[in-house]
């Protein structure tokens, strides 16, 4: 859903509503209260559980609203119209799976991630985030692939930095139907590279779609999303 004014008001001094609002408007998105709040749950408990456990890196007011929800929700206009179910590999503290949800409440989402700690998070998170249609899938990729009853069963498979891509085009392989959409959301690093994506892996049976090159809003980091096709 589009923005039809401009947020007004500080959307720098950390407030998560104004960041997010802000932010949001620049991707061309309007975020519902009752969006706004679950990522207010999502922040609490991100921030009490990192005291333990360290799932995130922050180092300003800005980065959980913006280097972590806004930068998954980047991946918005590429997912699949249609819902279906999508994968999220090596998800860690959600990301970019939930926010997604969040905002795709039609998505079947299944978090893959194989630490017992994140995943406890993730379990507790969903418990306050009320929030149905969300599979955790407390495994190392490896084993998941062993089994045969998720090969070739998602719409959509998604990994934000997690896995080097000849790997996450194998795992893409594994878990997508024909036709399915694998998204690999990149940092800084390769973010600034000016590479032929479509030629670096020979990968049969998997093709490059798009590139799409931004810089996150308010923060203005480099950011690349990598989208490959399933033939």
């Amino acid at each position: 859903m589009t923005c039809s004014m401009k947020p007004t008001g500080d959307s720098r001094n950390g407030d998560l509503e104004g960041v997010l609002v802000a932010a949001a408007w620049e991707l061309g998105l309007t975020l519902a209260e009752g969006e706004l709040a679950r990522f207010a749950i999502y922040k609490q408990e991100l921030i009490t559980w990192n005291r333990i456990i360290g799932l995130v890196a922050v180092k300003s007011p800005l980065d959980l609203p913006i280097k972590h929800f806004i930068d998954s929700l980047t991946a918005l206009p590429l997912l699949p119209r249609e819902g279906g179910r999508l994968l999220d590999i090596g998800t860690g503290a959600g990301f970019p799976g939930l926010p997604l949800k969040i905002i795709r409440t039609d998505l079947d989402l299944h978090l893959l991630e194989a630490s017992r700690k994140k995943v406890s998070f993730l379990k507790e998170l969903l418990r306050k985030l009320s929030l149905p249609g969300v599979t955790i899938i407390h495994e190392r990729v490896e084993q998941v692939m062993k089994k045969a009853h998720l090969r070739a069963s998602f719409a959509c498979v998604i990994s934000r930095a997690a896995f080097k891509t000849p790997e996450l085009l194998k795992i893409g392989l594994h878990f997508l139907r024909p036709g399915g959409l694998l998204l690999a959301m990149r940092g800084p690093r390769e973010a600034g590279a000016s590479l032929n994506y479509g030629h670096l892996f020979d990968i049969k049976g998997i093709i490059i779609d798009k590139i799409v090159d931004f810089r996150l809003p308010l923060a203005g980091v480099s950011r690349k999303i990598i989208l490959y096709k399933k033939l």
